[in-house]
C-alpha cells in the first residue's frame, strides 16, 4: 500500500476554507508541485483565493487558474497534465537526455550528458547575447497553446501574483491577473546565463527567484484568506559540505533561490510579534496570518541541479507522484489545522543562526 493510499479519502463534507498557495520555482522540479496541486484539487473544501508563483511555480499557477476558470477542478487537473505532457513532448528531440547507464541505474541526472556539460560550460564562457548562443525559450509557444490569457485576465479568483526581477533596479515586480502574458511568465523563469532578458513595458526582466521565490506579501495584503500553504522545491537544509564543482554550484543555487523567501518569512514573524490581531489595517492582516508548508526535502535532496533541465515524461510522472504523496501526507497530518492554526513555525527564524 502506498503512502497516498494509506491516507484518508478527500473530505467531501467539510466546511469550505479559503487558502492561498505560494509556489516556488525550480525548473523541471516544478512537476513535483503539479502533483501537490493535483491532490489539493481533489479536496472540495479547499477554495483557492490567491496563488503566488515564480518561475515553474508561475507556470503551474497560471495553468491551474486558467483550468479552474475553464472547467472547474477537473478542468484544472486536466490543464496541468496537458501542460507538463506538452513540455515533455517538446523535449523528445532535446539533446539533454540521460545516458544508458543513468537509465539502467534509475538515476535522474544529466551530469554525464555531453550535451548538458557542453551547454553548462558555454553559459560560463559566453553570453546569451552572443550570436551563436542566443536562443528562444520553447516554453513561450507551449504556454500560448496551454493557457488562454484573455480568460486569465478576466479571472478574479484565484488572484494570481507572478514575480519577475527588474534587471535595472534589482527589485521584484509582481504581476497580477490582467497583466499576465506569455512574456510575463517567461520573464519569471528567465535564467540570465541561458536566455536574454525579457522586455516588458520597455524594461528588462530576469528570473523572479532572485527577489521572491515566491512572494508572500501580496497574499497577505490582497487576499481574504488567512492561510498560506507553501510548496517549496529547493531544499532549505542540506547535510554535509559540498566539495565537487557540481555540488558547490547546486548548493549555491539552492541558497540563492531560498534567500528571498526566508527573509520574507522572517519579516512576517517580526510583524506578527508586534501586530495586534484586533486592530485594523495591514498589521492585523499579518497578525492573523497562518502559514503551512508541504515538505519536499527527501526527494529533492536526492536530485542535483542538472535534473532541473531534464524533461522526460517519466521524470515528470515520478515527481508528480511524489508531490501527490507529500500533499496527502500533509493533509493527513495538518488538514484539520488549516483555518485554525499555523503548522509552520516561522518564529524560529528569528533565533536561528
Amino acid at each position: 500500500m502506498t503512502t497516498e493510499q494509506a491516507n484518508p479519502a478527500p473530505q467531501k463534507n467539510r466546511k469550505p476554507v479559503l487558502v492561498d498557495l505560494a509556489l516556488q520555482g525550480g525548473g523541471s522540479h516544478g512537476a513535483y508541485t503539479w502533483g501537490v496541486l493535483d491532490r489539493f484539487l481533489e479536496e472540495p473544501w479547499m477554495e483557492f483565493d490567491g496563488i503566488s508563483g515564480t518561475s515553474a511555480g508561475a507556470m503551474n499557477a497560471a495553468v491551474m487558474a486558467d483550468g479552474l476558470a475553464a472547467g472547474g477542478r477537473e478542468g484544472a487537473k486536466q490543464a496541468l497534465e496537458k501542460f507538463w505532457r506538452t513540455v515533455a513532448d517538446a523535449a523528445l528531440l532535446s539533446p539533454f537526455r540521460r545516458g544508458p547507464i543513468e537509465i539502467l541505474t534509475g538515476k535522474w541526472t544529466l551530469d554525464y550528458s555531453p550535451a548538458f556539460v557542453a551547454a553548462d560550460l558555454s553559459t560560463r564562457l559566453y553570453s546569451p547575447y552572443s550570436s551563436f548562443m542566443g536562443s528562444e525559450n520553447p516554453l513561450n509557444k507551449i504556454l500560448e497553446e496551454c493557457v488562454d490569457f484573455k480568460r486569465l485576465a478576466n479571472t478574479s479568483i484565484p488572484r494570481l501574483f507572478i514575480t519577475a526581477t527588474n534587471v535595472n533596479t534589482g527589485r521584484g515586480r509582481v504581476f497580477r491577473n490582467a497583466e499576465i502574458t506569455p512574456d510575463v511568465l517567461m520573464a519569471s523563469a528567465c535564467l540570465p546565463t541561458t536566455f536574454k532578458a525579457v522586455e516588458i513595458d520597455g524594461k528588462p526582466y530576469w528570473d523572479g527567484g532572485f527577489t521572491g521565490n515566491p512572494t508572500i506579501t501580496p497574499l497577505v495584503r490582497d487576499c481574504e484568506s488567512d492561510d498560506t500553504i507553501l510548496v517549496t522545491i529547493n531544499p532549505i537544509s542540506r547535510p554535509g559540505t559540498p566539495r565537487t564543482p557540481n555540488e558547490i554550484n547546486n548548493r549555491l543555487n539552492e541558497i540563492s533561490f531560498n534567500s528571498p523567501l526566508i527573509k520574507e518569512l522572517r519579516m512576517a514573524a517580526l510583524l506578527r510579534q508586534v501586530a495586534n490581531e484586533n486592530s485594523t489595517g495591514e498589521g492585523a492582516q499579518w497578525a492573523k496570518m497562518r502559514i503551512h508548508r508541504v515538505e519536499s526535502e527527501d526527494i529533492m535532496l536526492q536530485l542535483g541541479a542538472s535534473s532541473k533541465m531534464l524533461a522526460e515524461w517519466a521524470f515528470f510522472c515520478m515527481l508528480r507522484d511524489e508531490g501527490r504523496k507529500a500533499a496527502s501526507s500533509f493533509l493527513a497530518k495538518h488538514g484539520d489545522d488549516i483555518g485554525v492554526r499555523s503548522t509552520l513555525d516561522i518564529d524560529r527564524l528569528l533565533t536561528e543562526v
